[in-house]
């Protein structure tokens, strides 16, 4: 499971590349990390502005696929900030 959130990971992050927003490359632990904390990137911030939040770490956590590998209060945080930016399900 693991090995396929990194590999929808990295094909978000080349496909925000194209948009020219960077993205760090992440694993689980560290997607873990940023959903924990309270603020958004900087990534996220500019995926928003150009209407394409489905590429974001925040969409995969709560993507189905994924959501066994985020605790209630990740998927919940990521969540939250993907309603408050307007992302339409």
């Amino acid at each position: 499971m693991e090995e396929k959130f990194i590999a929808a990971w990295e094909s978000n992050r080349a496909a925000a590349e194209k948009l020219g927003v960077r993205m760090r490359p992440l694993d689980v632990k560290g997607a873990r990390r940023i959903l924990s904390g309270s603020r958004t990137s900087d990534g996220f911030n500019l995926l928003a502005q150009k209407g394409q939040l489905k590429l974001s770490l925040e969409a995969l956590a709560v993507d189905k696929r994924f959501t066994s590998l985020f605790t209630d209060e990740e998927a919940n945080e990521a969540l939250m900030r993907l309603l408050e930016a307007g992302y339409r399900f």
